[in-house]
């Protein structure tokens, strides 16, 4: 772990692209997240334009409402090598507020079809205010982000197997 970023990395047995689609669909990543506090998306579009605005429903017994919902702008898109947003909230104004953490994937396809996969989470770029509340960064254990890759390998599996 370097000071403000953490990062996992797995070879997962199916094509860049392949994995690149299953991570620019929103409703996945509920079922692809190492920690169990992504719930469902609010929002059912292809993650397809840098900008873009896609929300989650989350839950996380540590947060105040208990149940809450992020708001996130995909910052990295470059099919089917990278993908990445930052994650904020939407104040009582209907303003985005992004914390300067970003979620991003870099992906390597790799011979025969298989793809190199490091999932990062990089917060040097939360502004002072923000950390002065006192959040822990990263907010998760050191298992997550493995977690997720380890989930998201077994969703491709299951979708191949689908698919024969």
């Amino acid at each position: 772990m370097d000071r403000e970023n953490v990062s996992a990395t797995l070879t997962i047995a199916e094509p860049a692209a392949r994995v690149f689609a299953v991570l620019s669909d929103p409703t996945t990543h509920s079922a692809i997240d190492g920690t169990g506090w992504v719930q469902e998306s609010a929002d059912r579009a292809p993650l397809t334009e840098l900008g873009q605005i896609f929300r989650m429903d989350m839950y996380h017994a540590g947060h105040p409402d208990g149940d809450y919902q992020v708001v996130n702008k995909v910052q990295v898109l470059d099919p089917p090598r990278r993908i990445g947003w930052l994650t904020g909230q939407q104040k009582g104004d209907g303003e985005m507020e992004f914390g300067g953490w970003l979620w991003r994937y870099d992906l390597v396809a790799l011979s025969p079809p298989q793809t190199e996969v490091t999932l990062s989470y990089d917060w040097s770029a939360v502004p002072p205010h923000i950390r002065q509340r006192g959040i822990r960064f990263p907010p998760f254990g050191p298992e997550h982000l493995g977690n997720s890759l380890r989930h998201l390998a077994a969703l491709m599996g299951a979708r191949s197997d689908r698919a024969r």
